[in-house]
C-alpha cells in the first residue's frame, strides 16, 4: 500500500493539470476555434453551435471522471476503497463514460449518412471502439472491487 500512497500526490498533480487544461478548452478554444471553422467555412457555419454543444459535452464527461477519480484517489489515501461508497464513484465514471459513448454512436450515425468518403466515419469508428474499451475496463474493474470489497468486509467480520 506504501507505492499506492507514493503515486496518489503525483496523479493528483496532473489530474489538477488536465482540469485546468479541458477547463480552458471547454470555454475557450472548442468555442473559438469551432467559430473560426463556421467563420471559414460558411458552408458548415450551421454547424457551429451543435458541434460546440458536443465538443463542451464530451469535455464535460472527461471532467466527470477526473473528479470521480480524484474521489477515488482520496479513498486510496485514507485505506477506505475497498467500502460500497468506492462503487459510487465507480459508477459514476462508468455512466459517464456510456454517455459519451451514446452521443459518440450518433455523431458517427450521422456522419456516417452524410460523409462522401470513408475517413472521417473510419477515425469515429476507431473513437467508438476506443471508448467502449475503456468502458467495459471500468465495468471489469468494477466488479474486481466488488469483489475485493465482499472479501474485505468479510474478512473484517471474522477478525
Amino acid at each position: 500500500m506504501i507505492a499506492e500512497h507514493r503515486a496518489v500526490t503525483p496523479l493528483r498533480v496532473f489530474l489538477v493539470l488536465l482540469f485546468g487544461i479541458l477547463l480552458v478548452f471547454q470555454t475557450l478554444s472548442l468555442p473559438g476555434g469551432i467559430a473560426h471553422m463556421a467563420q471559414e467555412s460558411p458552408r458548415d457555419a450551421h454547424l457551429r453551435w451543435p458541434l460546440t454543444a458536443l465538443a463542451v459535452f464530451w469535455v464535460l464527461c472527461v471532467q466527470v471522471v477526473i473528479v470521480a477519480t480524484w474521489k477515488l484517489l482520496t479513498m486510496v489515501k485514507n485505506d477506505r476503497i475497498f467500502t460500497k461508497a468506492s462503487l459510487v464513484w465507480v459508477d459514476v465514471i462508468v455512466w459517464a463514460i456510456v454517455a459519451a459513448w451514446v452521443v459518440l454512436l450518433g455523431v458517427f450515425v450521422w456522419v456516417g449518412f452524410q460523409a462522401d468518403d470513408p475517413g472521417m466515419p473510419m477515425v469515429l469508428l476507431l473513437m467508438l471502439i476506443g471508448v467502449a474499451v475503456i468502458g467495459l475496463l471500468m465495468v471489469v474493474m468494477r466488479a474486481l472491487l466488488r469483489q475485493a470489497t465482499t472479501l474485505r468486509t468479510d474478512m473484517e467480520s471474522v477478525i
